[in-house]
């Protein structure tokens, strides 16, 4: 355990990001999974607003830095794909 004032304050705010930055990405992962399962009954409309949610939620936490824009970017271009099959098979 640190002694000095200062690093007892940065352990403190390290504890408060992590807890946050768990909370985003699990948020993403829920968002993702509710979009895959609309897709998998092939409810295009609803698939769709819940695409427009995930995309949203990725953004924030890639402009927060929790994850990077690149990974973003790759998660965002894959659920993408995976609604434009669904559109192509209706």
């Amino acid at each position: 355990m640190a002694n000095i004032k200062s690093a007892i304050k940065r352990i403190q705010i390290t504890k408060i990001r992590t807890e946050r930055n768990k909370m985003v990405k699990s948020s993403i992962k829920t968002a993702i999974k509710k979009f895959e399962a609309a897709v998998e009954k092939g409810n295009y409309d609803e698939a769709k607003a819940l695409l427009s949610q995930a995309s949203h939620l990725i953004d924030k936490a890639a402009a927060k830095g929790v994850i990077h824009k690149n990974n973003a970017a790759r998660k965002k271009s894959r659920l993408a794909i995976k609604l434009n099959k669904t559109a192509a098979n209706q």
